[in-house]
């Protein structure tokens, strides 16, 4: 009797193993988005459901993509120290990379030229790894000069062009110098100016996601191989 119960046991855990899982499990796998940032992506001042990739992530499962947004975003860092971290990022296998880096550099006066040669070495490491990308731009203060912000707010579209990425040309478009979308220190955006930022954000976000193809995973959630919508 026991050897009859332990032969059963062990042909339903032969057949667990071995059974096929369906093709609608298989491809329902969420499209991964990490975004590669410093505070502002952190979410720095707030609670980890308050920062940009949570809100993202929120917004893109209530239109329907089945996706997984990972934050990695390092308060304090820059262009430099997002691009040494960038293989540990990479660990976690995201198939589309938002880039919000470049603010810390500005801030502290680095030479513009450093940060175009951290942010192209970058989008070149994504790019030959096969990750769709999507650039965001910041622009340096004013008070640093003409000269410099001039150079500095250019790295971005540059680099966009010359790469053909998707390119979003200021993270904080409506929400910098606005009191009522700030934190008191009137650099880092409160929940409320998040979600000006999303609102602006997403429509280059989602047809990004929709040129993005997943051969090797099939569809993604209930679109089709391009995240295409499927009617009915």
């Amino acid at each position: 009797m026991i050897y009859a119960l332990k032969f059963l046991q062990f042909t339903l855990i032969l057949l667990l193993l071995t059974t096929p899982v369906a093709a609608g499990e298989a491809d329902a796998r969420p499209l991964r988005i990490l975004v590669l940032g410093d505070s502002l992506t952190a979410g720095y001042g707030m609670a980890a459901q308050e920062a940009f990739p949570a809100q993202l992530e929120v917004a893109l499962l209530a239109a329907g993509y089945r996706v997984e947004v990972i934050n990695a975003g390092v308060s304090g860092d820059t262009s430099a120290g997002g691009l040494a971290r960038l293989d540990w990022a990479l660990a976690d296998r995201p198939q589309v990379v938002i880039i919000e880096l470049g603010a810390n550099d500005a801030l502290r006066g680095l030479p513009p030229e450093q940060t175009r040669q951290n942010l192209e070495a970058i989008i070149v490491r994504l790019k030959r790894a096969g990750v769709a990308v999507l650039l965001t731009g910041m622009r340096a203060p004013r008070n640093l000069g003409s000269a410099y912000y001039t150079k500095f707010d250019q790295i971005y579209p540059d680099l966009a062009v010359k790469y053909e990425i998707a390119f979003y040309p200021f993270f904080l478009e409506g929400v910098a110098t606005a009191e009522r979308y700030n934190q008191a220190d009137g650099i880092h955006p409160n929940p409320a100016g998040v979600g000006v930022i999303l609102r602006n954000i997403l429509p280059v976000v989602i047809p990004l996601l929709d040129r993005v193809g997943t051969p090797d995973q099939g569809p993604v959630g209930r679109y089709g191989p391009n995240l295409q919508p499927v009617h009915g």
